[in-house]
């Protein structure tokens, strides 16, 4: 049902990373995180803006979203006044681009509208399973020992799936190294983060004799039919990432063959209604997903393992416990239990703030009204 708002919240917060976590694009050792809070008739919600401080995983960052949110979306959605979540999209238009600050106000008022009418977002969303598995990222290192010893304390604390980012310089040599150490039985695959070129095709397939799941977003994000070139060159399966931006982004992907694996990000797409149709589509097309994640705090984390727990989420996402990036979460923690995560079953993103390590590590608030 429609909510009726009264109110938005902007809040910065930051959290220091528990160890810094390094790409071929960046280096973060904190999370500056905007979250967001919905103020309706009925109930309140929480949501989270995934954008990253720096504008290096796409043109998004957080200090942007922010300035498009205050002067552009948070007026649109109280002038708005009364909608539902599947009506936002439409509601903030005229607006282009933005998708991640689009939803983070999303989430808010999903949650909002979801805690009024008393369900969880993992049955609106129509998950099939209460919890689902773990998968975790490991970032360049500074060295192979380094490295073997941070996804040896991973594979001991039970993730089932461990994803090495890679880059030019980084990556044949630490695949096979942790491939030898912990064996096939671990799901291993890599991530690029664009960092290739297809005149690379020749390297990247000296990474196929280790049976990786996947090679995630080895080119740009715009190079659909290079991907689809490095594809028939390949053994190993592509999965892109920043190159889908909404459902029908997908099933273009998917028809040029540019694509075997799908990683499902919602702020990326614009939020959780749009991650669900591009979930459907690739289920249509017979292509599993697996789920991202963006260094979420428990607000983000808690919809991300919802959404993972749709049927076609066949392989273990970007979905840790919290206490691999944060000492102390924004809400209770998530915690693995025999290399899984549970998904909430209370109402909304089905978590609890926890209001007094929000306070501590605010930077800011504004406050919107109508």
């Amino acid at each position: 049902m429609p909510v009726t708002l009264t109110g938005v919240e902007l809040r910065r917060v930051t959290l220091p990373l528990v160890t810094p976590l390094r790409t071929s694009q960046s280096e973060d050792s904190e999370r500056d995180v905007l979250v967001v809070r919905v103020f309706t008739t009925d109930a309140e919600g929480w949501g989270e803006c995934a954008a990253p401080a720096q504008p290096v995983y796409s043109s998004e960052y957080v200090d942007g979203a922010h300035d498009v949110m205050r002067r552009h979306l948070v007026p649109r959605l109280l002038a708005a006044r009364s909608l539902r979540a599947e009506d936002l999209a439409a509601a903030l238009g005229g607006v282009q681009g933005h998708r991640m600050a689009k939803a983070g106000l999303e989430m808010a008022l999903l949650d909002a509208e979801l805690r009024a009418g008393g369900l969880a977002l993992a049955a609106y969303l129509g998950a099939t399973r209460t919890a689902v598995e773990a998968g975790v990222a490991v970032g360049i290192m500074g060295s192979l020992p380094e490295l073997l010893e941070a996804v040896g304390r991973y594979v001991a604390d039970g993730y089932r799936r461990v994803k090495l980012k890679i880059g030019p310089g980084w990556d044949v040599e630490p695949v096979a190294e942790v491939r030898r150490r912990f064996g096939d039985d671990l799901i291993l695959l890599v991530d690029a983060n664009r960092s290739y070129r297809l005149s690379d095709a020749e390297r990247l397939a000296a990474l196929d004799p280790f049976d990786l799941a996947c090679i995630e977003q080895p080119l740009a994000a715009d190079a659909l039919l290079a991907h689809a070139e490095l594809a028939r060159r390949l053994r190993t399966p592509i999965c892109l990432d920043e190159s889908i931006t909404s459902a029908a982004v997908a099933a273009d992907a998917i028809a040029v063959g540019a694509t075997a694996v799908v990683n499902v990000k919602a702020p990326r797409v614009g939020g959780l209604v749009e991650a669900r149709r591009v979930h459907d589509v690739c289920q249509d097309a017979g292509v599993p997903v697996c789920c991202g994640g963006m260094l979420d705090t428990g607000i983000g984390r808690a919809a991300n393992v919802a959404l993972a727990a749709l049927p076609n989420f066949t392989l273990p996402g970007d979905l840790s416990a919290s206490d691999r990036y944060f000492a102390t979460d924004l809400t209770q923690p998530f915690s693995l239990v025999d290399g899984r995560l549970r998904v909430p079953t209370a109402p909304g993103l089905g978590v609890t703030l926890q209001l007094d390590v929000l306070a501590r590590h605010t930077t800011s608030v504004e406050r919107f009204t109508l």
